[in-house]
């Protein structure tokens, strides 16, 4: 993998600043170009180049965003997809543009790829833009539309699995807390509705041990303090809905005194760039976002190519990277 020391001489920083900021230190003043920049980097040496296609005829994309530049910092997931689509854009020679949720234009493209979550009368108004239409990263095959989604109940099995094996029995979860741009519908995390659904099978649900916080580094670290401080027990294990949410948690233990893995376990979810930085370095699911964006690309070039008689779904699988942050306790 690549070191801090690449990441640094790649980004014009010091090794001491990439360490900083991949590590989430808010005590570390750089402005955010300096963060998306030394992220995109760690993200870019990381990069796992898949099996080019053969060009394509020239096409038009158009990519919408529900994450803002400073909300990509907060939580890498969707920077990295970004990049991932990108990349294959690039690639396949075609011309991508960008336009935020809240800023559509009528400018003509041969197909959209919306990346993010989204209510229905956003649905309706993506829906009307000219071209084939992909949602990435949420599933609208219900109303009738392409989706490239992952496989949760796949990915908490993975996490379950191991966290059993190792003996873990009071295992919690730090959840998600997530709303739709504009309307602030809620969105539910199927992480959360998965592990307590297979947890609840197995008898070992305990509520006392759900922990809620919007995916970000700063919102994982205080409601960690928040549940240290509230008298609950601790459980043996986490299993965290993100990375972000991961890393503040472990950042609000440490400070606790609370050993990682050796007093509790931590897994997270996405393996963004920053899990392998953290001490301890990060066990979590990863999630192939770059590959994920590449095929959001491939599968909208298809779509311009071909006309296919049903929306697809397209599921894809996880995998467990294993790393430092669990331990067998049986």
């Amino acid at each position: 993998m690549a070191t801090i020391k690449d990441i640094a001489q790649l980004a014009g920083v010091s090794p001491a600043t990439v360490s900083r900021v991949l590590n989430y230190d808010q005590e570390l003043s750089v402005g955010d170009e300096t963060k998306k920049k030394i992220f995109e980097t760690a993200e870019e040496l990381n990069y796992t180049k898949f099996k080019k296609n053969q060009p394509l005829e020239k096409q038009t994309i158009r990519l919408v965003q529900w994450f803002n530049d400073q909300e990509e910092l907060a939580d890498i997931y969707y920077l990295s997809i970004r990049l991932g689509i990108e990349h294959k854009a690039e690639e396949l020679g075609y011309t991508l543009f960008k336009e935020p949720l809240d800023q559509l234009t009528d400018k003509a493209a041969d197909g959209t790829i919306a990346l993010g979550k989204f209510d229905q009368k956003q649905i309706e108004s993506l829906s009307k833009l000219k071209g084939k239409l992909l949602f990435t990263d949420f599933d609208a095959s219900a109303v009738g539309f392409d989706s490239l989604v992952i496989d949760f109940s796949q990915s908490v099995d993975l996490v379950l699995e191991q966290l059993l094996k190792e003996g873990h029995q009071q295992i919690g979860i730090l959840t998600g807390v997530e709303h739709t741009k504009g309307s602030e519908q809620p969105l539910a995390d199927p992480r959360y509705d998965l592990f307590k659904q297979k947890m609840t099978e197995m008898k070992l649900f305990n509520e006392e041990f759900v922990i809620k916080a919007p995916f970000s580094v700063e919102s994982g670290y205080q409601e960690m303090l928040n549940f240290l401080d509230s008298g609950h027990p601790l459980p043996d294990a986490l299993f965290a809905s993100s990375d972000a949410l991961a890393i503040g948690a472990m950042r609000a233990l440490q400070e606790r005194g609370i050993q990682i893995p050796n007093d509790l376990s931590i897994i997270g979810f996405n393996d963004v760039s920053v899990a392998k930085y953290v001490s301890p370095p990060l066990s979590t699911i990863k999630v192939y976002t770059e590959w994920m964006g590449e095929l959001a690309v491939s599968t909208v070039a298809e779509l311009i190519k071909e006309e296919a008689p049903v929306p697809r779904k397209i599921m894809l699988a996880t995998e467990l990277i294993n790393r430092s942050s669990t331990k067998r306790i049986r």
